[in-house]
């Protein structure tokens, strides 16, 4: 920001910050003691790729780079949703190898010049007696932000488990202040 910029009032806003996924691990600690929630060994992300060899090399590099971890301990998938949108989904016990996989991923998309078209990095979450999905941990991308998604049927959602969570994990997550961008994302392939 320049001088003119401050004399006008004008401010920059924080640009989202890859690196702030990796604030999910230390927030496992609350989700396990406060929530009873952990890993459901799901996570995934969404980006929409543009038409063209460079997605195709860039997928490519994606899953070489993926490609040497073990498979025993990992997995990655692609599936494309009913929207056009193409998702990269991780199958990883924890959210240690699922942040480092998704942060991999939106390195490598990000790299290649295709950083905008990346839209949200999703955690899934189960009941630590169980690996059905509780529900989800979002992160918007754009806005360097996570916010909740507990579906709480089909097409409905658990808004106060949302807000409970959202209280619980904001001192360690930057959590999405903007509750009109926590949107609904049904039919996930994760």
């Amino acid at each position: 920001m320049g001088l003119f910029d401050a004399m006008l009032g004008r401010s920059k806003q924080r640009g989202p910050n890859l690196d702030d996924l990796f604030a999910l691990p230390g927030a496992s600690v609350t989700l396990e003691l406060q929530a009873g929630l952990g890993p459901s060994g799901h996570a995934g992300v969404c980006w929409k790729p543009p038409v063209g060899e460079g997605t195709s090399d860039t997928l490519s590099q994606i899953e070489s780079l993926l490609g040497l971890d073990d498979p025993a301990k990992s997995s990655l998938r692609t599936v494309v949703d009913d929207l056009g949108f193409t998702w990269l989904a991780i199958d990883a016990p924890g959210f240690d190898d699922q942040v480092a996989r998704a942060h991999e991923i939106s390195s490598t998309i990000t790299d290649q010049g295709f950083g905008s078209q990346v839209l949200c990095c999703v955690f899934g979450l189960a009941k630590l007696d169980d690996t059905m999905p509780a529900g989800y941990l979002v992160y918007l991308s754009k806005r360097g932000s996570f916010y909740p998604f507990i579906p709480s049927g089909p097409e409905a959602r658990d808004n106060e488990e949302e807000l409970r969570l959202r209280s619980l994990l904001s001192p360690e997550l930057p959590i999405e202040q903007d509750l009109t961008k926590w949107m609904a994302l049904w039919g996930l392939p994760i």
